[in-house]
């Protein structure tokens, strides 16, 4: 596999630093564990890094697992601790995949403000896109309760909502790259990799 391209290196670099987004159903899952096998950087999914946190037990678990029992949304100050830690891990050195942060504009600056603080910064900004048709039938298929056309409908006006904002933040600042998420998980991922080697966006 050809080199990835990279920005701006700093200590322990090696592999990509890169955010996943995609819409629900748009595969976003499947395709993190594929890339960080594919790339050997770990795939950090916050809802996952939340849980785990709030299970250790740690002041800042501790503190997590309050949040989500009492049933509200983990605010950005502790989901940025969070992601703090967890990059600071040996495994992240070399590169990482996050998948669910950041999610709003503020989000994305915090993240360039803790990986500077590292001397580091993202490489690339992946984003899968899929008509919404397709994401309703993939959910058809799936047959979950949770997953009605309108329900699925309004997290999908939510997701727009809150992406386009950072869509647009890091399509100014250079780091976003379109894949077709509309065909075979292979060739998603090909399409994924085709674009971090060459630095050019791969819709088609």
């Amino acid at each position: 596999m050809a080199a990835v391209a990279r920005g701006a290196a700093g200590p322990g670099s090696g592999g990509p630093r890169l955010v996943l987004l995609g819409p629900p159903n748009s595969g976003k899952g499947t395709q993190a564990a594929a890339l960080a096998a594919r790339l050997g950087v770990p795939a950090i999914s916050t809802g996952d890094l939340l849980r785990d946190e709030a299970a250790a037990g740690t002041g800042l678990g501790r503190r997590v697992d309050a949040i989500i029992k009492s049933g509200r949304l983990v605010d950005d100050d502790t989901v940025a601790e969070v992601v703090r830690e967890r990059l600071a891990r040996p495994d992240a050195a070399g590169g990482f995949l996050l998948d669910g942060y950041p999610r709003t504009r503020g989000q994305a600056e915090t993240l360039a403000q803790i990986l500077a603080e590292r001397g580091e910064s993202l490489d690339a900004v992946i984003s899968l896109v899929v008509p919404e048709a397709t994401l309703l039938e993939r959910a058809r298929a799936r047959g979950r309760a949770d997953d009605s056309d309108e329900v699925l409908r309004e997290r999908l006006r939510v997701y727009r909502d809150q992406t386009a904002p950072l869509i647009e933040h890091y399509l100014a600042s250079g780091l976003l790259r379109e894949v077709d998420g509309d065909r075979p998980i292979d060739e998603v991922t090909a399409a994924v990799i085709a674009t971090l080697t060459t630095g050019v966006t791969a819709k088609g």
